[in-house]
Formats: structure tokens, C-alpha cells, sequence
């Protein structure tokens, strides 16, 4: 609430999406979309649900970048990005 009222210009969001359930992060997740548009966005996350539509998403490992692009560039990669992601959304 306190970023729609001050309307900051860079915008960090912290595992928004850490536990809860599917319906508050599908709603959060909307949110997030409205309240970072127009603005820098730094967005951590272990979700990748969270971030998918990022225009730049940074893969950390034990503090070093090791990958970075947007979901479809990280996934044609098939490095630790693609890995998680296959973990995550698994049928």
C-alpha cells in the first residue's frame, strides 16, 4: 500500500510470494503487475511464477550472477534457469 501512496521510483519486492497459497499469489502476482509498471522493479524470487513476465530476469548462485535474459532466453539456455523451472512446473 505504502508504494501506491508514495509511488518511489525504483520498487523492491522481497519474496512477495512466499507462503501462500495458489489463489493470494495468483492475486499478489496482479498486484505486483499494476504497481511496477512504469517504474525499475527489483523482484526476488524463488517462484518463477513470480517473474516470468520480467523484462530482465538475473539468475543468482552462491552470490554470482551465472545467468541472465528474459523466461524464453533463460529457458532456451537449459542451464540452472531451465532446471528449476522444469522442477517447478512439472506435470
Amino acid at each position: 500500500i505504502r508504494a501506491y501512496v508514495n509511488q518511489p521510483k525504483v520498487l523492491v519486492l522481497d519474496e512477495a510470494t512466499s507462503s501462500v497459497d495458489s489463489e493470494s499469489e495468483r492475486l499478489i502476482q496482479a498486484a505486483t503487475e499494476t504497481i511496477t509498471r512504469g517504474r525499475t522493479s527489483i523482484v526476488i524470487a524463488h517462484r518463477l511464477s513470480t517473474i516470468q513476465k520480467a523484462d530482465r530476469i538475473l539468475v543468482v548462485d552462491k552470490g554470482q550472477i551465472i545467468e541472465q535474459g528474459n523466461h524464453q532466453e533463460l529457458l532456451a539456455l537449459n542451464g540452472a534457469y531451465r532446471k528449476l523451472y522444469d522442477l517447478q512446473f512439472a506435470d
